[in-house]
């Protein structure tokens, strides 16, 4: 299953000309206020390659691939309406925020806003259930289950002081049975989170602003209308217009290879005769974890791993001189998956 990123960001900074690049699907007019969700896959060359050299009967490879959600616009002045505007995202896995790099607005001022919104919306989850269990605390209740409201509490009580002084929780350091207890909040300070600065031709080549840096190091910027413009173009045109312009090529790629890596996601290849495949994992993920990515059964019954890099099979070319040349490996549960991984998932039945 693909992991669905939400398109955020106020209205006019370009949301939906960005899902419409990314995904090819023209934005739904009547779908404004409900989302409207499009597909795409993310380009590999590693993938490439390994589908000519095997030459699968599946005619084509199959890219690891996100679902995108463009939702509504938020609006500066309208707080009171924005949580129900960003509600629509609390599904999504993570977030591109889209900032208006055509008009005279600061892209780091439109990102430091843009954030407290997402503060506000959390709160106001956040305290709704606050105020539900200090009701339930004042009943009389079974003691694990007083034990169990009162930890949650707690926890809420944190995850609030963080959001009041305007720091994602994601500072507090959870643990894991905290993440897990909160999970049903889907509060989106927790979702990582991908600037993208939506330029015109004027900014072409031009380095990212540096105050917006500062806020966010990975944040990337890209010409999204006009690149939809010049793919409608023959191809002569597109060319001599791209060579004005000076564009080398297209970044939505590009874009897409990065949005998936800040989303904190890898791939692993499975290889053969019928079908080459990129599988997307969580960077961390372990083989059970991968193998139930392929088949549930996998998982269920995971027996090892075997496993060779994509940058040593291609090196010496072929699963028996991986053998030969020492690359190949067994590996067991607890193998963590890395990036460009083949592998073959063993697994009694």
């Amino acid at each position: 299953m693909a992991m669905k990123i939400g398109i955020a960001g106020f209205a006019g900074s370009g949301k939906s000309t960005v899902f419409q690049w990314l995904t090819g699907v023209r934005p739904d007019p009547a779908k404004v206020q409900t989302g409207q969700t499009g597909h795409a896959r993310i380009p590999d060359a590693r993938l490439d390659w390994l589908f000519h050299h095997f030459k699968p009967k599946k005619n084509e490879p199959v890219y690891a691939a996100i679902d995108f959600l463009d939702t509504p616009g938020l609006l500066p002045d309208e707080r009171r309406d924005n949580p129900r505007r960003l509600s629509i995202m609390r599904e999504a896995g993570g977030l591109l925020v889209v900032l208006n790099g055509f008009s005279a607005n600061r892209p780091a001022e439109q990102l430091r806003q843009f954030r407290e919104e997402l503060v506000f919306a959390d709160l106001e989850i956040v305290t709704k259930r606050i105020a539900k269990l200090e009701e339930q605390l004042k009943k009389p209740k079974p003691g694990k289950q007083k034990e169990a409201d009162q930890n949650e509490l707690s926890l809420l009580q944190r995850i609030t002081a963080a959001l009041e002084e305007g720091h994602p929780p994601t500072g507090l350091g959870l643990k894991d049975d905290e993440e897990k207890a909160v999970r049903s909040f889907q509060l989106l300070t927790l979702k990582p989170e991908l600037a993208l600065l939506n330029i015109g031709d004027d900014r072409v080549g031009k380095p990212l602003p540096p105050e917006l840096l500062q806020l966010t190091a990975t944040a990337i910027q890209a010409p999204a209308k006009l690149e939809l413009e010049l793919q409608e173009l023959p191809e002569e045109d597109r060319q001599v217009f791209m060579q004005d312009l000076g564009l080398a090529g297209f970044s939505r790629d590009d874009v897409l290879r990065t949005i998936f890596t800040n989303m904190g996601l890898i791939v692993f290849f499975t290889v053969g005769e019928d079908e080459c495949r990129a599988w997307p994992v969580a960077k961390g993920a372990d083989a059970v974890e991968g193998a139930a990515q392929v088949h549930t059964d996998l998982a269920r019954g995971f027996v090892r791993a075997e496993v060779v890099t994509y940058d040593d099979f291609r090196r010496v070319g072929s699963m028996k001189e991986a053998k030969a040349h020492g690359v190949y490996r067994l590996e067991g549960k607890t193998y963590v998956v890395k990036d460009g991984d083949i592998m073959h998932i063993l697994a009694s039945t």
